[in-house]
């Protein structure tokens, strides 16, 4: 799995940035009637397509099944109303959201790509009920998930990352840093390149 994981509130920063050399990326697009998610997530598609990227598509597997995105994240609630089987029957890939150990045990007895942790640290991007979760949090998810793919999550930089890797990540997904960021391309660059040392010793899952 990318040690960089990307994350995008709309396409057109994706279409931005993808070109950099981002290899995961997921477009998690918010609150928008469906014609305005369906032209995102079609743009989205075509320049992942055209450079080599995994889109993951954040929420909405219905459209993933109507559309043929083959990847998508689902939160604990996104769950509740998950058509697993008809996601598995079209051979899509999920991956899904985690922050205490009951959720761990349910996202894991699903057979999920990947499980994301977080908040790993304090993050601006949006009210939770859960606590900085902290590193050993991490160490302690890595022991649990076993050889399932992990994913950290929450006020990520690139300083933080030799300790979020140690700990046992397998990849940092990273909104706010690169969002908020005066440029965010430049601040991209500075991510796959803290995160290029650590390609060499991925664990190897191809997404």
């Amino acid at each position: 799995m990318d040690p960089f994981y990307l994350i995008c509130g709309d396409a057109g920063l994706l279409e931005r940035l993808v070109p950099l050399g981002v290899r995961l990326v997921q477009l998690r697009v918010k609150d928008q009637p469906q014609d305005v998610l369906r032209d995102q997530i079609a743009r989205s598609q075509a320049v992942c397509r055209a450079h080599g990227t995994t889109l993951v598509l954040n929420d909405y597997w219905q459209l993933a099944l109507d559309m043929g995105v083959d990847f998508v994240h689902l939160g604990q609630e996104d769950m509740d109303s998950a058509d697993f089987d008809a996601l598995r029957r079209a051979g899509i890939r999920f991956g899904l959201s985690t922050h205490d150990g009951a959720e761990l045990d349910r996202a894991l007895s699903l057979d999920p790509e990947y499980v994301a942790l977080g908040p790993v640290w304090p993050t601006l991007l949006k009210k939770m009920k859960w606590g900085p979760q902290g590193l050993d949090r991490v160490t302690e998810w890595r022991r649990r998930v076993g050889d399932v793919p992990l994913v950290a999550i929450g006020g990520l930089t690139p300083a933080r990352l030799p300790g979020v890797f140690t700990a046992g990540a397998d990849s940092a997904a990273v909104v706010t840093d690169i969002q908020m960021a005066p440029d965010p391309e430049a601040r991209t660059r500075e991510w796959i390149a803290a995160t290029e040392g650590q390609r060499k010793g991925i664990r190897h899952v191809t997404l």
